[in-house]
């Protein structure tokens, strides 16, 4: 057999072998669908009641790499489309005593998914809120991927939850800044479709 020939065979040989060989998945972006991703608050008023509120406008992306059992988190709030259905209500809250919009007009949360097995369990990040960045590390009550009924496309839903403390990010409003007082629940839950080009 010539050189030429042996080398057609070894070439065609490999390139059979890594035929059968799947493909490596790569990571996909899937971007936060605003009609159904409302992040929202919510504390004690006095040890009497919950308030809850929620923001109306948010934006972000998933990053999700399931062949890696990895993924990336960044949500953007708009804190001054806090909703309490009270008027009143959303007016303190945008104040400079509360969240103070006017010199911090956005909050974010940026994390890391964490995996057990091939599932997302939580995610392991910082929010910045008030300017200030601490830890934040949010657990998933629920994670899921499906056919969206109507686009006929993959669309995935998430439930996360966490809790922080208002006074480490400098609310000045006493009440609600210190102590327990200060205890506040962060939820997110998200529905997320792949970005398109």
């Amino acid at each position: 057999m010539k050189r030429t020939d042996v080398i057609t065979c070894v070439v065609s040989a490999a390139c059979a072998l890594l035929a059968g060989v799947p493909a490596v998945a790569a990571p996909v972006v899937y971007e936060l669908d605003p009609l159904h991703t409302f992040p929202s608050i919510e504390f004690p008023h006095m040890d009497i009641s919950i308030w809850r509120g929620k923001f109306d406008r948010s934006k972000g992306t998933v990053v999700l790499d399931r062949a890696a059992r990895s993924g990336r988190v960044e949500v953007e709030i708009d804190t001054a489309s806090i909703n309490f259905g009270l008027d009143a209500m959303d007016e303190k809250a945008r104040g400079e005593e509360w969240f103070d919009v006017a010199q911090y007009p956005s909050a974010t949360y940026v994390g890391d998914l964490r995996f057990d097995g091939d599932t997302p369990v939580a995610v392991d990040g910082q929010f910045t809120f008030r300017g200030k960045t601490l830890p934040l590390t949010l657990t998933l009550n629920s994670f899921k991927c499906i056919e969206h009924p109507y686009y006929k496309k993959e669309v995935c839903g998430a439930d996360a939850y966490g809790e922080l403390n208002w006074g480490a990010y400098g609310m000045k409003y006493s009440e609600f800044g210190q102590g327990d007082a200060g205890r506040v629940t962060l939820r997110i839950q998200v529905e997320a479709m792949p970005k398109s080009d």
